[in-house]
């Protein structure tokens, strides 16, 4: 029978436990997944899961069998924690009783921009920038719109939150094993590597731009949409760029950063023909 962790002392406990804080996930390359649904999705998209973690009863529940099997078909270890420890471990105030330690791919804005395989037979290019977006349920909307309405990645500027934080990884509801995601991108950089490629800027902005509705989406693109407070950065805006706006009728001064890059996404898949 597996042995169960006890103690929050534990050595392998307390490396978790760590794994709470940015610089140490950056440092280690490692986060935390929790929950059933989004444990099954890193096992069906084959992600690199190091480690299956469970506790209590949830051995019993009728999702454990599949969970475990596919743990064991890609030869992940499995281990066992008291539901104290679950609960130490997780950033979630009900834990469902089962996480898993991965490994982060540690994609470059370079590797995104090289395209998936066969991006060159008739698909332009669709990306989203998040310049400085600081909210995690807006970031991981973000990225699940990605997944949804087919984009090539996402890449995120400097001072965005960290794409592997427990509120994001949560928001993205697994879409980030499907979506190429880099972050730290310097806009000036960006820009100059967009450019050699032949992919435009297109930003969001509140007014002053063209509604997005009549503009050509089909073209190479990435969509960027800014901070949830000052929207763009001066350094983004200040790059050779085309502005779009989302005309609305109704009495909202504006849409948050998630809403406005879902929108922009729906109607450049519209265009292309996306289903």
């Amino acid at each position: 029978m597996m042995d169960t962790l006890t103690s929050s002392q534990n050595p392998f406990v307390k490396y978790m436990a760590k794994l709470k804080n940015r610089r140490f996930r950056e440092r280690e390359g490692k986060f935390l997944i929790e929950g059933a649904r989004f444990v099954e999705e890193a096992l069906k998209s084959e992600w690199p899961v190091e480690i299956l973690v469970y506790s209590g009863d949830f051995p019993e529940s009728g999702r454990w069998s599949g969970i475990a099997d596919a743990a064991r078909r890609l030869s992940i270890r499995i281990m066992a924690v008291t539901g104290k420890v679950m609960k130490e471990l997780a950033s979630t105030e009900t834990p469902q009783g089962v996480m898993a330690l991965c490994s982060m791919k540690g994609r470059r804005v370079e590797d995104i921009l090289a395209g998936p395989p066969g991006r060159g037979e008739g698909k332009q290019t669709l990306l989203v920038v998040a310049d400085g977006v600081s909210d995690p349920g807006n970031l991981g909307t973000i990225i699940r719109s990605a997944d949804a309405f087919g984009a090539d990645g996402a890449i995120l500027t400097r001072g965005t939150v960290d794409p592997y934080n427990s509120k994001v990884l949560r928001s993205t509801m697994g879409s980030i094993f499907h979506v190429p995601v880099a972050g730290g991108a310097d806009p000036a950089d960006l820009y100059r590597r967009l450019t050699d490629i032949g992919v435009g800027l297109l930003v969001a902005v509140p007014e002053g731009g063209a509604p997005v509705s009549r503009l050509d989406l089909c073209a190479p693109l990435a969509l960027v949409v800014g901070s949830e407070a000052q929207g763009p950065s001066r350094e983004l805006l200040s790059l050779p760029h085309k502005k779009a706006t989302i005309p609305m009728s109704g009495g909202a001064e504006s849409l948050n950063a998630a809403v406005a890059a879902s929108i922009m996404l729906y109607e450049a898949a519209r265009q292309r023909g996306n289903k």
